[in-house]
């Protein structure tokens, strides 16, 4: 068989493979047929979606009030997660959260205003800065977490488990 001539059960790649590599025929089937597959494949990469990550700035926790120590954000993103517990009698706890520019230190936003047991989560919208928190609380144990937003992407799910 010439090297322009083919069989019709070769495929188009094994013809081409076979005339740059006219000494291996046997090489040239698997070779292309390797190609056609590859060829065949998704052209677009699965695509990826935008995503919050939340790192941590700092915890506290007390009965009564209090000013946190100073923490930066990057991104002036906040999340305050709260929570009261053992109120001293039903009716009377009270727990307010102010977000503080350690820059200046006026207040910039009331974050959390509660009466009583209870837990939320309070989100802030703030230029990147160095920020405090001011915590007025009265007859109830709390306990509050600052995180900063951080934008990033996610991949498709692989259905493996994330690494630790």
């Amino acid at each position: 068989m010439s090297l322009l001539q083919w069989d019709v059960r070769d495929s188009c790649h094994a013809f081409m493979l076979s005339r740059v590599f006219p000494h291996c025929r046997a090489c040239a089937v698997p070779i292309g047929l390797a190609l056609l597959h590859f060829s065949c494949g998704d052209a677009a990469p699965p695509a990826r979606t935008a995503a919050v990550v939340w790192r941590p700035l700092g915890s506290w926790s007390g009965r009564g009030s209090m000013q946190t120590d100073p923490f930066i954000s990057d991104t002036g993103s906040l999340r305050l997660r709260w929570e009261t517990r053992n109120e001293a009698a039903p009716g009377t706890g009270r727990f307010r959260v102010t977000v503080h520019s350690d820059v200046s230190g006026r207040p910039l936003i009331l974050a959390v205003e509660a009466s009583g047991v209870g837990r939320d989560t309070a989100y802030v919208i703030e230029d990147p800065r160095s920020f405090f928190l001011a915590v007025e609380s009265a007859n109830v144990d709390w306990t509050v977490a600052a995180d900063e937003g951080v934008a990033a992407t996610a991949g498709p799910a692989t259905g493996r488990p994330a690494p630790k």
